[in-house]
């Protein structure tokens, strides 16, 4: 992040899954998306973690522009959601 600012935001989010099927097919159709979050204003990283975790560390120079990268990872797991819901009553 850049050094000329008077402060930077950083958190992480953790999304749990209820097995690792679902936690890699997650992962897998966000990494085309992490990349669109890629700014100089914010970074997100994502990662795996044990067998049912997705974590996304998020770095921002602003709080606009993190409250713009925790609201997509939201999105992402709204989406995921809802797609594991549909899945389950089909």
């Amino acid at each position: 992040m850049s050094q000329n600012r008077i402060f930077s935001i950083s958190s992480s989010i953790e999304l749990k899954f209820n097995n690792s099927e679902t936690r890699d097919r997650s992962y897998n159709s966000f990494i085309p998306d992490i990349k669109k979050l890629q700014t100089n204003r914010s970074k997100v990283l994502m990662e795996k973690k044990n067998s049912k975790i997705l974590i996304f560390k998020i770095e921002s120079n602003d709080i606009t522009a993190f409250r713009a990268s925790v609201n997509e990872v939201i999105n992402f797991g709204k989406i995921v959601d809802n797609v594991v819901r549909i899945s389950e009553i089909s």
